[in-house]
């Protein structure tokens, strides 16, 4: 059939361009062929064409559309096959195993590129709040560490979170250093809170508390607003125990998984609330990235006993930097490269005792075998800025980057640090 049609088609050029030639003076014969030939693929259509355009029409995009994947349904195994994050997507545009479209590989590897952001709260108390940003997925850890944070949080993820949807949230215990922003203040009608200014996906909140406080009732009212609106709630022990319909691992991008760790106190009542922390592991391929809110030295014990832990690329530093956390047993089985510390340098807030102010130096002369890449969010005063809003950045699953919004220094390089701190031997 192709060679009749390409037979054909010589044949009508060569009479109708000697038409042409013998009624257009000055034509470009050339030209003139190849524009009848061009108006002949029209009528006849293009074979090879046609046949390429119908095999990715009948493909596996035809149920593969970006609007289906993790936003609509947080709570499923992530083994759907959205065009943006899948790699077994034939999309040419956006597959990391399409064979056409120009620079498609990387187009997938952006959009599950990794970012996690340890934010400043807008005040000079210590509290929590961690965004991760992989492609269209946002998860945000904790809301600390004041009600009047939410504004200060809202504004920073809304650089990253543009659908209004954050996928999942996690509350990894009952203090109000990194609750309060959950709830927020009231505001026509409503509230600034977090839980109620984004649509929620899954809630996964801590097993156990003790609390009975003001801003823990407030926080439970606003994780059933968050509810009544769609989001699925989870304990860390339902994760745990892949009960409810919770997973133990959610799978959040190429390579990229989520893991929550087992600890003894999901289960066991302490006096300590910072001991029923939720405990989490971000892996993207060979980098894991550790985050323990509160944990103190008897979680951090359970953990070590009861999980494999990796070396890891990132650790949160335990309870702001405390001297109680971040415990030799717990650095010596991570090896941390990296060490992010969520506080406010030298504040008075719990104690005005300098040594055990955040991050101490307990806390300091621990990590400092490890690494001198320590980052701490924030500093007591305007003269003694520390990082600001630190910035991990790994789009390739291998190399980190580390920034800070005031500045990317590494805390023994800081005025603070310097004025306040002694320079452990492994730092000189």
């Amino acid at each position: 059939m192709k060679k009749i049609q390409k037979l054909t088609k010589t044949l009508f050029c060569a009479l109708l361009t000697s038409t042409f030639v013998f009624s257009a003076l000055g034509c470009n014969l050339g030209q003139v062929f190849q524009d009848v030939s061009s108006g002949l693929d029209n009528i006849f259509g293009d074979s090879d064409s046609s046949v390429n355009t119908d095999t990715h029409n009948t493909g596996d995009n035809s149920a593969t559309g970006s609007d289906t994947g993790d936003t609509g349904n947080p709570d499923t195994d992530n083994t759907d096959t959205d065009g943006e994050t899948s790699d077994t997507a034939t999309d040419s545009e956006t597959s990391d195993t399409a064979t056409g479209g120009e620079g498609s590989g990387e187009e997938e590897k952006l959009a599950d590129a990794l970012s996690i952001h340890f934010l400043e709260l807008g005040n000079y108390y210590a509290g929590d709040c961690t965004l991760i940003d992989i492609g269209d997925t946002e998860i945000l850890i904790d809301a600390g560490s004041r009600k009047d944070s939410a504004t200060t949080i809202k504004k920073y993820v809304d650089e990253y979170c543009e659908d209004g949807v954050l996928e999942y949230v996690i509350a990894t215990h009952a203090h109000q250093d990194h609750i309060a922003a959950f709830v927020g203040n009231p505001s026509g009608g409503s509230y600034t809170g977090i839980l109620y200014q984004y649509q929620i996906g899954t809630i996964i909140q801590f097993s156990k508390t003790n609390s009975t406080s003001q801003i823990y009732n407030a926080y439970k009212t606003a994780v059933e607003y968050a509810k009544g609106k769609g989001a699925t709630v989870h304990t860390v022990l339902d994760c745990w125990n892949n009960a409810n319909g919770a997973q133990r691992s959610y799978q959040l991008g190429d390579g990229i998984t989520m893991n929550f760790l087992y600890q003894k106190y999901y289960e066991t009542k302490t006096s300590d609330e910072n001991d029923y922390s939720v405990c989490m592991l971000l892996t993207q391929d060979e980098n894991n990235y550790l985050f323990t809110g509160d944990l103190e030295k008897d979680g951090e014990a359970s953990l070590v006993a009861n999980n494999n832990l990796p070396k890891c690329k990132v650790y949160k530093g335990g309870h702001h930097g405390s001297k109680t956390s971040s415990t030799a047993a717990l650095l010596a089985a991570i090896q941390p490269e990296i060490v992010c510390v969520c506080c406010c340098a030298g504040t008075d807030e719990y104690t005005d005792n300098q040594a055990n102010q955040f991050p101490t130096q307990d806390f300091i002369d621990r990590v400092a075998p490890y690494t001198d890449k320590v980052y701490v969010t924030t500093g007591k005063n305007n003269s003694m800025k520390m990082n600001g809003n630190i910035i991990v950045s790994c789009p390739d699953g291998k190399n980190v980057t580390v920034t800070g919004s005031n500045n990317s220094l590494i805390l023994k390089e800081t005025a603070w640090f310097k004025a306040e701190r002694r320079m452990p031997d492994a730092w000189k």
